[in-house]
Order: structure tokens, then sequence, then C-alpha cells
């Protein structure tokens, strides 16, 4: 485990911890600029923090759609990321080859949530020793997570994450079901995803919509029943974002965000 990811494990602090950055890395010059204003950001509100961005997007709707600059190219872009800023980073993946490939660039590999129940990837990212995030599969219950963490453990690691993104309700809403948190945080630290649960999946145009004037809310109640991280995914200028921009929160509103969850954390803690 690099040196960064376990200065951020050490750190005394009664903060949460943040995982944030854009979608997908579209470019040098757009991760460094997200991951300045986030660096800047949480070293004021002094939150742990890990930058986030895809080198590839597996899971779309549509042949056209979005899904990166070039594996190693974009692997290259989160290092630089992480060595400029000295932060951890996390990237999906999502085959046993990706695991082998992604842990030799980043500290946290990330396990995309409709892939939870692949034995053969969550074992490929255990044998790495990278920290693993696992996302809580839309069609699954909270309990059923245990057995995705055993997975990684009985593999030979201990450190993993559990991220809830919300659960299918019909065939083009999600919605967060809170009673997942504690549940989960018996497996192992819990995450929430406050961008992604606000999805509206299946859109008849084949591109995601989303409900990114939520976020504020759902940020708020996650932390108020005692998730240990959030996560986001931001952009400076979501309407342009090659990938699921109708529901990631725009770079300008990010500080006014971690402010509110701060003190609501002061006032549970």
């Amino acid at each position: 485990m690099l040196k960064s990811l376990k200065k951020i494990k050490n750190l005394k602090s009664n903060n949460f911890f943040l995982l944030a950055g854009p979608c997908a890395i579209e470019g040098e010059k757009m991760a460094f600029e997200i991951a300045e204003r986030i660096h800047d950001i949480t070293t004021r509100l002094e939150i742990p923090w890990i930058f986030k961005g895809s080198y590839r997007k597996a899971n779309r709707s549509r042949l056209d759609s979005f899904t990166g600059i070039g594996d190693e190219k974009a692997l290259k872009i989160l290092q630089e990321v992480g060595r400029k800023f000295d932060v951890p980073v996390v990237t999906d993946i999502h085959s046993a080859n990706e695991a082998i490939l992604a842990a030799h660039y980043v500290d946290v590999l990330q396990i995309p949530a409709f892939l939870c129940r692949q034995t053969d990837l969550l074992v490929a990212a255990a044998k790495t020793g990278k920290l693993i995030n696992i996302k809580k599969g839309q069609f699954l219950a909270p309990e059923s997570m245990e057995f995705a963490v055993n997975k990684v453990k009985e593999s030979g690691n201990n450190n993993i994450w559990l991220t809830d993104r919300g659960t299918m309700f019909g065939y083009q809403d999600m919605v967060v079901d809170f009673r997942g948190i504690p549940t989960m945080k018996k497996y192992a630290p819990t995450i929430m995803d406050i961008t992604h649960s606000l999805q509206q999946p299946n859109q008849s145009s084949g591109v995601t919509g989303g409900q990114p004037e939520m976020i504020e809310t759902i940020g708020k109640a996650a932390i108020a029943v005692g998730a240990d991280g959030i996560f986001i995914e931001t952009h400076n200028d979501p309407s342009s974002a090659k990938s699921d921009g109708a529901n990631m929160l725009h770079l300008d509103h990010l500080e006014d965000l971690l402010t509110k969850l701060v003190r609501v954390r002061k006032a549970v803690i």
C-alpha cells in the first residue's frame, strides 16, 4: 500500500473521508484542474480525500458512448495526480486482467455495482493487495454485501470498503434505503455515493438522466446515519462532460456542500 494511502488511513480526524473527482478521465488538463480545486477545498475543511476517476467506462447503454482516452494514458494521468497532490487514487476495474493493470498505477481498486458478485474479479482485485472498494449492486440487499466482503477476505485481503449507490426502483429510478449504511458498516467501512444514487437509468435516449438538485439531501442524510465516507463525482462543466454529466455535482458547488456536511458530522458525533 502506498505511503499516501497509509497517511489517510492513519489520519486522526473526526471527519468523514471523501472519494471525489470526475466520472471519467477526459484528459490531463481537466483532471489536474479538478484535482487542484478539490485539494484546496478538502485541505481547508480537513477532510481526508481520495481522487476518483475512471480510466475506462465499460457499462454504457450505446455503442457510440464515450469509453475513455486509452487505458494506459488515463492511468498515467491518475498516477500523476496522486503524486502531485500526495493523495491516494481510486479507479474502477471490470475484469481480472484490469485489476493487475490498474494496480500498478492506483491505490484503491473499485468494483462497479453491477459486477459486485463476480468472483473472479473480486479475487483478482484482492490478490493485488490494494484497498478494494466494492459498490453494492443496485439489485442487492445490503445484507448480501457480506458475501462480497468475505470473498475478498478469504482471498487474503482485509482492506475493504463498501459503497452504497442506491437500489433500483422500477425501470428508471433509484432510491436510497438509509438502513443499509449501518447494516453494511458491520462488514466494512461504508461510503455513500451521493451522485450515482440519483441516476435515472434506462432513458429512451440511451443516456442516463439524474437529479443533481437532490445531492445535498442524500449527503446530509448519509452523514446523519453514520456513513464513514462520501463519494461524489464532480466536474467544472457537467453539461459538457463526456460521461454521467446529468448527475454530477458542479465543481463550483463542492465547497458549500462539503462545508454543510462537515457541520452535520460535528452535530452527530
